[in-house]
């Protein structure tokens, strides 16, 4: 594979302008390609199998005016009853402009009776019903609602909207977030690099590849139903993880040139060492995202392939646009140097014998090969002073000394950090969570005020009978039931689909759509009281709903997380023992990964569920962890952390292939990739997290759990137990390819730290 990588680097490199000629007609290609072929991006909520998603259908069916998509009005008047003739009348004609609008096939005037209206007439609640799908409706749906508005608006009528077609024309911007992630990540590549040009080829490697990806998902739109919520957890994934690809070549290119090796040598060296891992991890990282295919929720499914698409386009662009520019500038890449930073001098031709790339960066000083000698190594920062050990090294053997109480103390603060764990409520948060600015929260609070806080979380009971139709006994009998309940507020009198086929009930709980309450309350009804009320007459009950969907999905994650689970961290370990032939790597690399993994769950829960620091996330109240959240951040962190883990063993190997000193290696590798690896980091962390002021719970969530993550990856894990357990395993290790401790043919004087 190095050897083809290495082909390929100096392929791109010695022949710029072809390969971005290329790259150029792919991107305009893939841009035009999508919108022309209908990709877009629309949302399927749909749960195969789940019993919401049956109640839809069977309403749907029955009920010629239950509509694909719907959306809620809201009239609260402040100052008097709604039922005066003034307002009546202006609410009637809202009503009839509303029925004239495109897709409309039902509105309802709670004040002609359809509706709900409160005890005191000062709130009403009235469903807009359309035959189009969300996709099909557009953000303009909600502006021609809130248009319809103005005449009761001008009577002093409050009036706002809820719904999913709502929702359509609030979808969240990701310009600002993108503006400020790329800003602090160049800085960071300014003071990692200390050359502007080096620092901003990583931007532009990764804008390059997002607009190729985001033509391969619009491509993708057109045959599958991709979320709206998809380009935004690409743009956030794939910028991270482009910066910190295009980062590990850019490091290893200068590194090459620094040896003396020309150009188009250089960048064939880069792509063959830092090349190699960047394969190995993005190709892990595709295959755990595609993983959530599996999960048989279509709206999961999706968001993976869609991310999985952007990832693997960055990967393409660092392996064959990155090695093109770096063909361009050669030696120019350190133009632009900050005055505080000294340059690197060269370091003399490289000969046939040369070290490997490890070595490169990397200059040995001293001999023995136990971890307890006093060797040390001589990292190149660009001016450290000949003879000084650098600072990581002198940790690597600080860390090998001490390694069992490293990794205890490692293991305690992971497992500290993943303890809110244990307190995990999956749910979904409703409108109440949204900015307090937008009319669905305003409607939502409007409604729970007035009406009660089980009014937003009204459940829809289709009520059938495989065998003819429900007798109106089973449904008093089911009605009485449902009225008995203590959790329910209100049960309506059954509605009859004009065949007699099928009734629907409206069932209001007493608690907000989010309370455990709520939840119980419809199991008990699909267990125990359907069950119980219409068994003598062989008449089934399916309860659906928002409130019932968003229960049936955190149901569907909670069954299926621990296989998607096992099958991306087999997948994961598969690749990771391809690539480096050692099984125990492998296990280790994925323990490791659970780790960061369940620290990120922590820290979450504690945020979000628990409240701690949430206000700074312009969140007003705890929620609970949104269903797909730990199933998509498992199978995107699972990958992350496969990078740092790949970069960091390709430098280990490559010493421990050179020496057979396997505790030199560790040190010599941790020396190496120390500074890279922190860079990289913090670029992602700061990516990630600017995507936490995104007006939107599920990528505020993404983003602080991937920016955690990351961050513990980089700096608990990777910085200290993962050197601390390679120390313990030593030869161990890299079994079955064991080498016998290895004598350095060139021994230096040994330096003291």
């Amino acid at each position: 594979m190095e050897r083809f990588l290495d082909r390929l680097g100096r392929a791109t490199a010695g022949h710029p302008w072809r390969t971005l000629g290329l790259w150029l007609l792919a991107a305009v290609a893939l841009i035009a390609v999508g919108p022309a072929v209908g990709g877009g991006f629309v949302n399927d909520f749909r749960i195969p199998g789940a019993e919401s998603q049956r109640a839809a259908d069977l309403a749907r069916d029955a009920f010629p005016e239950y509509g694909a998509a719907s959306a809620d009005v809201v009239w609260h008047s402040p100052d008097g009853d709604l039922r005066t003739p003034e307002r009546q009348a202006a609410i009637a004609a809202m009503t009839a402009e509303i029925r004239r609008q495109p897709g409309v096939t039902a509105v309802e005037d709670p004040l002609a009776g359809r509706g709900v209206i409160a005890p005191d007439g000062r709130t009403a609640v009235g469903t807009v019903r359309y035959d189009q799908e969300l996709g099909d409706l557009g953000p303009e749906a909600y502006h021609r609602l809130d248009a319809a508005a103005g005449q009761v608006r001008a009577q002093g009528v409050e009036v706002t909207f809820r719904g999913l077609v709502v929702d359509l024309a609030f979808e969240p911007e990701t310009g600002p977030a993108e503006a400020v992630g790329l800003g602090v990540a160049l800085l960071v590549l300014l003071v990692a690099f200390g050359s502007a040009v080096a620092a901003g080829l990583p931007i532009l490697v990764a804008l390059a590849g997002l607009v190729v990806g985001t033509g391969l998902m619009l491509i993708a739109a057109a045959v599958t139903e991709i979320p709206t919520a998809a380009p935004i957890v690409a743009v956030m994934l794939g910028l991270g993880a482009g910066i910190d690809y295009a980062l590990f070549v850019v490091t290893r290119f200068r590194a090459a040139l620094a040896d003396g090796l020309p150009t188009v040598a250089a960048a064939g060296r880069a792509v063959a060492t830092a090349g190699h891992a960047v394969l190995f991890a993005g190709a892990t990282v595709v295959a755990a995202i595609l993983g959530l295919l599996f999960t048989g929720i279509p709206f999961v499914g999706a968001l993976g392939v869609a991310a999985a698409l952007t990832v693997a386009a960055m990967m393409i662009a660092a392996l064959t646009l990155l090695p093109a520019l770096l063909g361009l500038l050669g030696p120019r890449i350190n133009l632009g140097r900050l005055p505080l930073r000294r340059p690197t001098p060269p370091r003399g031709p490289a000969s046939a014998g040369a070290p490997s790339a490890s070595a490169a960066v990397i200059k040995k000083f001293g001999s023995g090969n136990g971890p307890d000698s006093d060797q040390n190594l001589l990292i190149d920062t660009g001016g450290s002073g000949a003879g000084r050990p650098g600072w990581w090294a002198r940790w690597g053997w600080h860390l090998d000394r001490r390694r069992v109480a490293y990794g205890v103390g490692a293991t305690v603060v992971l497992l500290g950090l993943a303890a809110p764990l244990l307190t995990l409520r999956l749910g979904t948060p409703d409108d109440g969570n949204q900015p307090e600015s937008w009319p669905q929260r305003q409607a939502y609070d409007t409604v729970r005020r007035e009406l009660g806080p089980g009014w937003n979380a009204p459940l829809v009971l289709a009520v059938h009978r495989p065998a003819g139709t429900p007798t109106d006994g089973s449904l008093a009998r089911l009605t009485d039931a449902l009225t008995a309940d203590p959790e329910v507020a209100l049960a309506t009198p059954p509605v009859r689909s004009p065949d007699g086929t099928l009734a629907l009930l409206t069932v209001v709980p007493r608690h907000a759509p989010q309370d455990q309450q709520v939840a119980d309350l419809v199991h008990r009804i699909r267990r125990t009281v359907g069950p119980s009320a219409l068994g003598p007459d062989g008449a089934r009950v399916a309860v659906g709903g928002q409130t019932a969907y968003m229960i049936d999905m955190a149901d569907a994650v909670a069954r299926r997380l621990p296989w998607v689970v096992l099958g991306v961290v087999v997948a994961g370990g598969l690749l990771l023992v391809a690539m480096f032939r050692a099984p125990l790597i492998a296990a280790k690399a994925a323990l490791m990964a659970l780790l960061s993994i369940g620290a990120a769950y922590g820290v979450l829960v504690a945020v979000f569920q628990w409240g701690w620091g949430l206000s700074l996330l312009g969140v007003d109240q705890p929620v609970p962890i949104m269903s797909v959240v730990p199933m998509l951040l498992f199978a995107i962190l699972f990958g992350l952390s496969m990078d740092y883990e790949v970069f960091l063993l390709s430098s280990v190997q490559e010493e421990y292939r050179r020496t057979g000193d396997a505790h030199r290696a560790v040190v010599a590798g941790l020396a190496g990739t120390g500074r890279v690896i922190t860079a990289a980091a913090t670029i992602m962390a700061v990516v990630f997290v600017s995507f936490a002021a995104i007006d939107d719970t599920l990528v505020k969530m993404i983003g602080i759990g991937l920016a955690t993550a990351v961050l513990v990856d980089a700096t608990v894990i990777r910085v200290v137990l993962a050197p601390a357990v390679l120390g313990l395993l030593g030869h161990r290790a890299w079994w079955p390819s064991v080498r016998e401790p290895a004598v350095d043919p060139q021994p230096a004087p040994t330096l003291t730290p």
